[in-house]
């Protein structure tokens, strides 16, 4: 029996996700959360095999709490669930310790597959996905430049690019208003960016944000 975590913010998924995951006999629900932060207390509450998150959610999002539900749980797996194509999220996630990603307009005979995979410790990798990592591997120097930021980096260049002040950060991701500034700095270096008004324009342009 595979058991299985449901993150998203929004009800009407998660009652669809486990009214179909249901139909599997393999398959187990064992419980729900809104966000990133629920998502930590439910791998606390409940032993997980494998996390099917979104990323968007208020407050604490799916990439926030990606490093946090890695170190308290090393071997579940966490299978991204976005409406964000593969293209603008998969690689940088998957670098991060996310197990697989698909896109919400995928089949749901696919989830289920990917669980499969996932459960038996292994990365599932759709077509797009790979031909992604393929394409990295042989011309890594045309990564775009938000794809050479560091997971903390890209945490707080998005909350930028929404329009979080350095204050909001600090809370949100639990660190001091001087390291998120540090790291502000750092990925506008990395970027070649003079303002957040750019963060926003770089963020939309690429599909980062909606």
């Amino acid at each position: 029996m595979i058991k299985i975590g449901i993150v998203d913010d929004h009800k009407i998924v998660r009652a669809g996700l486990r009214q179909f995951l249901a139909d599997h006999v393999d398959l187990r629900v064992e419980g729900e959360a809104g966000n990133g932060r629920e998502a930590i207390d439910l791998i606390r509450e409940h032993d997980i095999d494998v996390l099917v998150m979104d990323l968007a959610m208020p407050g604490q999002s799916g990439l926030d709490a990606m490093s946090m539900l890695r170190a308290k749980a090393p071997d579940m797996g966490i299978l991204i669930l976005s409406g964000y194509p593969e293209e603008h999220y998969a690689i940088n996630l998957i670098r991060q310790g996310a197990s697989g990603y698909l896109n919400k307009e995928c089949k749901p005979s696919e989830i289920v597959e990917a669980i499969r995979v996932i459960a038996l410790g292994k990365r599932y990798l759709t077509p797009t996905v790979a031909e992604l990592l393929a394409q990295q591997l042989n011309r890594p120097g045309e990564r775009p430049p938000h794809e050479h930021l560091s997971e903390r980096e890209f945490q707080v260049f998005l909350k930028l690019a929404q329009g979080a002040n350095v204050g909001e950060i600090a809370e949100d991701l639990s660190l001091s208003v001087k390291t998120v500034s540090t790291y502000r700095t750092r990925l506008m270096e990395k970027l070649h960016l003079d303002s957040n008004s750019d963060l926003t324009y770089y963020a939309l342009k690429n599909n980062l944000i909606q």
